[in-house]
């Protein structure tokens, strides 16, 4: 089997339950909600529609929450697409979790009750946050001729076998080198939720043992450094100095204990029966090629030195421990729902804070590399945020990357990039021409 190796695991249940649908800009939107096959939805239209309709995607949402419809990833930018002429539209999805499945599904069932309703209809433009992100990319794959363009935000675009595999590798690595003789799951978990006894709680107060010696934090460290997750956690906090390894290890271990442990060690049970068993596996992985390529490999060996241990005595024992294979069918699936083959015929702004631990902006290099291969690195444009936090854009950095993909539809040229990016102290990974 080909492994794709890409990221930490990314998803941020927030994202999806958190932001609501946006209130009406004025008295002339009119509103329609209703159920599609088991998916909620909401529509907005403005009474001076431009005949343009933008489908948003929401993210990852916990099973056992309500099914909420949601039109925008936020009311601010929601209000200035209405005030702008366009209409908004979302699914809730006919279920809750890992629902790429049912979210192809149900946005292409939306979009073709929306065309309806509103035969006017001219162009439709796709966005999402998060794994509503890697629906987004998703669709535009999957049915291009719905589509004149996308903006992936802070997207799963690693496909999800790359990024399930990377967090295999840091349960893998974790448990190896801090818990070799526990009970913790790293697959097929049967301990499930959140609670007392649960895998997730067993995880968690390994890692805050862990975190509570300098042996515990080199090795924090080190399972960090074999996903990249950044030295950077909370928004709007300055980045800490690239030497500074006592608060880049906190952060990282506030994200592990805050974010992607809940993901790794409980919520991966979802994933699981959705897809009949394990999808993931690291048989083939070299963690030693890994520390050598990460960006946190200073940070390891400072962090082993203080703690007078030894990297490569780890190292050797991760070569030597069992590893994880996956169920062939669990895999197919999720090779289904989805790996990009960089086929898209229309334009494609992505975005993405650098300072990313849950959907890490390495993604987007995944995602480059493959539209590249396909030879469609004109029609993508990459922008990286300077900024911690998943998906923590602000309203006017949403408008802006709006603006630049409809002047992209409407010259044909992504234009001065630099117009885009100054505002915000982004930076431009070059995607195509200018």
């Amino acid at each position: 089997m080909r492994r794709a190796r890409v990221t930490m695991l990314v998803i941020l249940a927030t994202v999806g339950a958190l932001l609501g649908s946006s209130a009406p800009a004025s008295a002339s939107v009119a509103t329609e909600t209703g159920t599609i096959d088991g998916a909620n939805f909401i529509i907005q239209v403005p009474s001076d529609w431009n005949g343009t309709l933008v489908l948003y995607s929401h993210g990852y949402v916990v099973p056992g929450n309500p099914l909420v419809a949601t039109d925008a990833g936020d009311p601010v930018t929601g209000n200035w697409l209405l005030s702008n002429h366009y209409a908004i539209a979302g699914s809730s999805y006919s279920t809750n979790g890992w629902a790429v499945q049912q979210a192809f599904h149900d946005q292409i069932a939306l979009l073709d009750h929306f065309k309806g309703e509103h035969p006017g209809l001219g162009r439709t433009i796709a966005w999402g946050h998060s794994l509503g992100g890697m629906i987004t990319a998703g669709l535009i794959q999957l049915f291009p001729d719905r589509f004149a363009g996308a903006i992936p935000m802070c997207g799963v675009v690693a496909g999800g076998p790359g990024v399930w595999n990377s967090g295999l590798d840091a349960e893998f690595v974790f448990k190896t080198l801090l818990a070799p003789a526990s009970a913790l799951q790293l697959v097929n978990i049967t301990n499930l939720g959140f609670g007392t006894g649960s895998n997730f709680q067993l995880a968690e107060g390994i890692l805050g043992a862990a975190q509570g010696s300098a042996a515990g934090r080199a090795r924090v460290a080190l399972v960090a450094a074999l996903a990249d997750t950044p030295g950077w956690f909370t928004t709007g906090s300055p980045q800490p100095a690239a030497t500074d390894y006592a608060a880049r290890e906190m952060n990282q271990f506030l994200w592990d204990a805050q974010v992607d442990f809940p993901f790794l060690f409980a919520l991966r049970a979802e994933l699981e029966a959705r897809a009949g068993g394990n999808p993931s596996w690291n048989t083939d992985v070299n963690y030693r090629e890994l520390l050598a390529r990460s960006i946190n490999r200073d940070e390891v060996e400072a962090l082993y030195m203080q703690a007078g241990m030894s990297v490569d005595a780890d190292l050797n024992t991760l070569a030597a421990a069992p590893r994880v294979s996956a169920n062939a069918d669990a895999l197919k699936y999720l090779e289904k729902y989805i790996v990009y083959n960089g086929e898209i015929e229309s334009p494609v702004l992505t975005m993405h804070t650098i300072g990313d631990g849950l959907v890490l902006p390495q993604d987007e290099q995944a995602y480059a590399s493959v539209v590249r291969s396909e030879g469609n690195q004109g029609l993508l444009r990459e922008t990286f945020v300077s900024r911690a936090g998943h998906c923590a854009f602000t309203p006017g950095e949403t408008v802006a990357a709006f603006e630049t993909l409809v002047s992209r539809l409407h010259t044909g040229h992504w234009g001065d990039s630099s117009v885009f990016l100054r505002p915000f102290d982004a930076r431009n990974i070059e995607g195509g021409d200018e």
